[in-house]
């Protein structure tokens, strides 16, 4: 009879007392199966060992842990239901921010390098508009992300430590000329052509990214910003025109539709992503040996610092780059207090020089 039993081996062992005794083994795990396969419990243990043996052979899953999965987790744990309600009411906004933007970054990534790089970025572009409010997203992912670094789901906490931007003087990130030097003796060719357009456009990554050559008529470029919805109309320097002039001529000529296709293309030829285009940026910017810290949305400060040294007025400004006219105004004050300081602290040296 247990010879006719799938997956069980039967093994005939002779007594002491010269009787044959028969015991039963489950084939692919091992397990010791009760004496009588007529049994309940027999059958119940045999279907048990199958089940562990399906289990042992299926392949593992793939790790379907996200930050959205984490905020699931999250919000189910005392640290969040013990919060008042209209704090949960409130912290519930910068969740959703963080949702849309990381929703689906596996808890895998958040322990590589680079990782809390991306993380400062997206609050600092935040912050050119809402600094305070972009503080509380990042505040609110540290926390979640504490939360799981707490209960084991990540090795690392890449947010353990970060400052604040509100009330931070952030006119020493301007990008100076010998950072874009130091950025162009390393970089890709791709890369710094982003940063020359940024540089001379004061637009932000994603719609850069986005430009295609239709929105650009051979003197200036028309954009709507995805961000805020603003269209912006940005006359083209001399040096901007010439070098658009240029690609597009060699986009002419390799491609028949040239005005859907975009400005800015990657090493392969192919639209950006924006990720795909962050990792080259940061490696372009490691090679680079630039210590300050600074960022690409940092170039977009810098080109209205540019326009206001050019005797820009803040409605000027901010019709080309598309700011806000207190944010405008925010980052020259910034400026101006900056270069009022170094002005100070240069005539201090020069008397401590000539006394």
């Amino acid at each position: 009879m247990s010879d006719a039993i799938e997956g069980v081996k039967p093994i005939r062992r002779k007594l002491a007392s010269g009787a044959e005794r028969v015991y039963y083994y489950h084939r692919a795990t091992g397990h010791r199966l009760p004496d009588d396969p007529a049994s309940p419990a027999f059958k119940a243990m045999l279907d048990r060992a199958n089940r562990e043996a399906a289990s042992l052979l299926r392949p593992p899953r793939p790790s379907t842990r996200t930050i959205a999965t984490l905020i699931r987790t999250y919000q189910s744990a005392p640290d969040w239901t013990k919060l008042a309600a209209s704090t949960r009411e409130t912290e519930q906004f910068n969740i959703n921010a963080i949702e849309r933007e990381f929703g689906d970054m596996p808890l895998a990534a958040v322990e590589q390098k680079g990782a809390r790089a991306i993380f400062l970025e997206w609050r600092d572009e935040l912050a050119e508009e809402h600094p305070r409010a972009a503080d509380g997203k990042l505040v609110r992912l540290a926390r979640i992300l504490k939360f799981a670094f707490d209960r084991e789901m990540i090795d690392k906490h890449p947010l353990a430590t970060f400052r604040r931007v509100y009330g931070v003087d952030r006119s020493a990130t301007l990008w100076l000329p010998e950072h874009f030097a130091a950025l162009n003796a390393e970089a890709r060719p791709e890369i710094r052509l982003a940063a020359f357009v940024a540089l001379h456009t004061g637009q932000r990554r994603g719609d850069l990214i986005a430009l295609r050559w239709g929105q650009y008529d051979g003197s200036a470029i028309r954009l709507t910003q995805s961000k805020t919805g603003a269209q912006v109309f940005i006359p083209c320097t001399k040096a901007l025109r010439t070098a658009l002039d240029e690609l597009r001529a060699l986009a002419s000529a390799a491609r028949l539709d040239v005005e859907m296709c975009p400005i800015l293309l990657s090493p392969s030829g192919r639209p950006w992503t924006i990720e795909a285009f962050k990792t080259a940026w940061r490696r372009a910017f490691q090679r680079s040996g630039i210590t300050a810290d600074l960022h690409f949305h940092d170039i977009r400060g810098t080109a209205v610092t540019m326009l206001a040294e050019a005797g820009c007025t803040v409605p000027e400004i901010a019709s080309i780059t598309g700011h806000a006219l207190e944010s405008a105004q925010r980052i020259i004050d910034r400026y101006l207090a900056r270069t009022n300081a170094l002005a100070v602290s240069a005539i201090a040296k020069l008397e401590a020089r000539l006394s």
